[in-house]
């Protein structure tokens, strides 16, 4: 078998049951979760396995639960597949710190602790600002950054082709949404989202967490880890706080980030997160690409037995 990417989720695809079945399982996954419930001072694994669904939705628990259950998905992986060696990392939004501390840049208490602090950070900002999402499906993405500039909001997320994100001022993304015909887009859909992610509108949660990447202790990764602000790899300590912090209010370019990807000569992903998004998103960006996908106990058998 082919040596694969390992990809990463970002927010939304968290849901209640999270990584339950692996903590009942595998004394891995519980030292893993009972480590990250020490770190946190507070019990995120009650709240992955049981809810309620908008205390794992808030921002500040869903992007460390998140991270924590895509480590343990790697940490599952590596213990049951002698030899296998990732050969690059990315994340989409979130998942690129995930990526990160996958990578070794990260330790897992530091990225733990970035992860929960970029969630409180935007959480903070999403509750300062009135701001909302709209994801445009069927439009060229000129059209859509000519109705981004007439509408004044932000390009957030380049997530498929036909499928890109806009973030800003709420009333200026129901404007959006109002003409995005008049620019050829088949259909724009306003997010259940708590604020502007990935906007102007998070400058002081980018702020913020650039004062804690500048506390953080970095390191080289062991492979190459492609920045969600670049769709480039990132290798140096400057590069990567700098890639990190930028990506809180830039666009995720996550169409370029899998191209650079396949143009290296890599075919075979490894989705480690739930929900199966990321996926569904590398098919409609690298037709004939393999993606296996590892959310939950079923899933990571298969896959053990597709990577061994």
């Amino acid at each position: 078998m082919t040596q694969p990417v390992i990809l990463f989720s970002g927010q939304g695809a968290q849901k209640i049951g999270m990584a339950k079945d692996w903590f009942q399982t595998s004394q891995v996954a519980r030292e893993l979760a009972e480590k990250a419930d020490a770190a946190l001072g507070y019990s995120l694994t009650d709240i992955m396995f049981n809810g309620p669904d908008e205390v794992l939705t808030s921002t500040s628990h869903c992007q460390p639960a998140l991270y924590l259950h895509g480590l343990i998905a790697l940490e599952l992986i590596r213990e049951s597949v002698p030899g296998f060696k990732p050969v690059a990392a990315a994340g989409l939004s979130l998942g690129e710190f995930t990526a990160h501390a996958a990578a070794g840049t990260l330790s897992f208490e530091d990225g733990l602790r970035l992860v929960s602090r970029r969630g409180t950070f935007m959480e903070e900002a999403c509750n300062a600002t009135d701001g909302a999402m709209a994801a445009l499906i069927g439009g060229e993405e000129e059209k859509i950054r000519e109705l981004a500039a007439a509408t004044d909001v932000d390009v957030a997320n380049l997530n498929a082709p036909g499928q890109i994100v806009l973030s800003g001022a709420s009333a200026n993304i129901d404007a959006a949404i109002a003409q995005a015909k008049e620019f050829g887009i088949r259909r724009a859909i306003k997010l259940k989202v708590a604020g502007a992610y990935h906007s102007r509108l998070m400058a002081s949660a980018q702020e913020k967490l650039a004062v804690e990447l500048e506390a953080t202790t970095i390191a080289c990764p062991g492979i190459p880890v492609v920045a969600n602000f670049t769709a480039q790899p990132v290798s140096s300590e400057s590069e990567i706080r700098s890639t990190l912090t930028s990506q809180v209010t830039g666009s995720v370019r996550w169409i370029e980030s899998i191209q650079y990807l396949v143009a290296a000569g890599h075919t075979t992903f490894l989705e480690l997160g739930p929900g199966k998004v990321i996926a569904g998103l590398v098919a409609k960006i690298a037709p004939g690409t393999t993606v296996i996908s590892v959310e939950d106990a079923p899933s990571l058998e298969a896959a053990i037995e597709q990577l061994s």
